[in-house]
């Protein structure tokens, strides 16, 4: 298949060079002006995705080189931007970094895989002239860049001209300065764990974004952004098809401030497949939904609200007894962290032993391949996906129904795993392996008739059609 999608990369040189600052301006500015805008994030990274789509209003998903094959990533690019005007990917890290010494699974490759224009963002603060040779090692580090344009941060505008003027002369059409964005001190966005906090904790957020907006609309040229993304090439891939099952399932997705951290194409994917997806929350229910076939705990900042989530005795109670009675269930790090003991001192679900606690730094962080060692709620005892972890909490007891294995061959068991449980700190996505998801929905389709009398009669019924 192949479709015209205007879309275009911003990266930075390093974390920390205000991409995120920079992207949600110039997002907030094109939907200012009415246009139907798609936001992307190049990575494992939840927050900003919550930026873009939650307060920007942007539609937004993660495009991960190290999760997804090159066919399903531009899959996934061209099903979440369609109807899209324009779609802008944020990078993330440094423009090349990607595992150990080489660029894969950077910024980079989603750039190259996709046939993404890119725009580099450059710290301007404290700098003039050598700017021009951090852009020049960017632009020929690899002979297939992809940078055409160059956005620089925290420039006085009295110094952007010069720079300007500088960077055409140098680089003249391989490298287009596209504007700068000037300090904006009343609308810093602060900074928590591995990214942006999350997107109901920042004070006065609209109001922040809407001052970026207005000085990315003076001092970006957001026309010839739109001009370099509709430059892009066709976007070509094959879909990526998931079986549609005749019978559908009812699956409860916590969703409140504590549990925030879903990849919102895993979702889709589970709704795709035919369930019916009953958000509730830990932190403000007192029971779960009635009638549910299966949970879905995602991750989150559930360190934050320990005493309120303790304190919900009820809920506690009543997950408790839906796992004892076998409802599957899916927890990734917070969601895992809340079926234990306690986190801190506060006492949670208490389903899974050991308690969490903070362990004061990043732990087990980055990227992995989990292999499954038993068979278990989501495959069979071999298989494997890629995962991601980070976080600052670690638990007593990890699990060890899968063994997470790095790219440097560190190795660790993992994940309490059974028929009926994935319960573990690794993050995954479902199409990284989408017979996880089909294997989910199928275990929440074996529930759903577990006590039916003439089950044995349902293999017809859960037939895919």
């Amino acid at each position: 298949m192949e479709s015209s999608i205007p879309r275009l990369l911003l990266a930075g040189p390093h974390s920390g060079c205000g991409k995120t600052t920079v992207t949600c301006g110039i997002l907030q500015a094109l939907v200012n002006r009415g246009l139907a805008v798609g936001a992307f994030k190049c990575g494992p990274d939840y927050i900003d995705p919550m930026f873009h789509s939650r307060i920007i209003g942007a539609k937004s998903g993660n495009l991960d080189p190290y999760f997804f094959s090159p066919n399903t990533l531009r899959y996934l690019l061209a099903k979440n931007a369609a109807g899209r005007q324009v779609s802008i990917l944020e990078g993330v890290m440094g423009y090349y970094d990607g595992l150990g010494d080489t660029p894969r699974a950077s910024s980079w490759e989603v750039a190259r895989i996709t046939e993404t224009p890119a725009v580099l963002v450059l710290g301007a603060r404290g700098a003039s002239l050598s700017i021009l040779a951090a852009a020049e090692g960017f632009l020929n580090f690899l002979p297939d860049s992809q940078i055409h344009g160059v956005i620089l941060n925290q420039c006085p505008p009295s110094l952007y001209p010069q720079l300007a003027g500088a960077i055409q002369k140098r680089f003249g059409g391989r490298l287009r300065p596209l504007g700068f964005l000037p300090p904006v001190p009343e609308a810093v966005l602060e900074s928590r764990h591995l990214g942006l906090i999350t997107a109901e904790e920042v004070t006065d957020l609209r109001q922040k974004l809407a001052k970026l907006a207005e000085k990315a609309e003076e001092c970006i040229d957001l026309a010839g952004l739109l001009d370099l993304a509709r430059s892009a090439p066709p976007l070509r891939w094959e879909e990526v098809a998931l079986p549609r099952f005749s019978e559908p399932v009812r699956i409860g997705v916590a969703r409140d401030k504590a549990f925030c951290f879903h990849y919102e194409d895993n979702l889709s994917a589970l709704e795709a497949l035919g369930a019916e997806l009953i958000p509730f929350s830990p932190l403000e229910d007192s029971a779960l939904p009635l009638d549910l076939q299966g949970l879905y705990l995602g991750g989150g900042y559930p360190e934050l609200y320990a005493k309120t989530l303790s304190e919900n005795r009820s809920m506690k109670e009543s997950i408790r007894a839906a796992l004892s009675r076998g409802l599957p269930c899916i927890a990734e790090c917070g969601g895992f962290m809340y079926l234990t003991e306690a986190i801190g001192d506060y006492p949670m679900v208490g389903f899974l032993p050991g308690k969490s606690f903070d362990a004061g730094r990043l732990t087990r962080f980055g990227y992995l391949r989990l292999r499954a060692e038993t068979d278990n709620l989501l495959c069979r005892a071999g298989e494997e996906i890629p995962g991601h972890e980070f976080h600052r909490w670690d638990s007593q007891q990890t699990g060890s129904g899968f063994t997470a294995r790095k790219e440097n061959g560190r190795s660790w068991p993992c994940v309490f795993a059974t028929p009926r449980l994935y319960a573990g700190y690794p993050h995954f996505h479902f199409y990284a392996n989408p017979d996880f998801a089909v294997r989910f929905y199928q275990t929440c389709l074996e529930e759903k008739h577990r006590h039916d009398p003439v089950s044995e009669t349902h293999g017809d019924r859960a037939a895919q059609l």
